[in-house]
């Protein structure tokens, strides 16, 4: 397994306190919104900015270390989860974010009947229902 510090350097970007603990933050907390990101990273470095914590996800985005998905009406969540096109599944409840592997099966849907011309390299595809506790929740009086 590739550490923290080996990943932003293959990314070129110089290791920092404020990178690695990011990296680390999303690497540990999968979807996690900026202020959980922020949380985990003041649990080792109480005095950084929301600022530094950021900029190292909008470049670590930008870089493709980490992928920013914002299903809609929630708010952005990180994942080190990259370069294999998988999607996600949303709870309509809760929010709770949970990764799928690439579709199976027929789904002609996941080809673009027009590419318009595009070179495409990722079909974003996000599944909505209810997660196991709020189905359970919801048949409870």
């Amino acid at each position: 397994m590739v550490g923290i510090e080996e990943v932003l350097r293959a990314a070129s970007l110089r290791v920092t306190r404020p990178r690695v603990a990011v990296l680390s933050a999303v690497t540990s907390h999968p979807h996690a919104d900026t202020e959980t990101v922020i949380a985990a990273v003041r649990e080792q470095y109480p005095t950084v900015s929301h600022q530094a914590v950021y900029d190292s996800l909008k470049l670590l985005t930008e870089l493709g270390v980490v992928r920013k998905i914002q299903p809609h009406g929630h708010s952005a969540r990180y994942e080190a989860r990259v370069g294999d096109n998988h999607h996600h599944v949303v709870c309509r409840n809760c929010g709770m974010v949970a990764d799928v592997d690439c579709s199976v099966g027929d789904s002609p849907c996941l080809c673009a009947s027009d590419d318009h011309g595009f070179l495409i390299d990722e079909a974003e595809v996000i599944y909505w229902g209810l997660c196991p506790e709020c189905q359970f929740s919801s048949q409870t009086p």
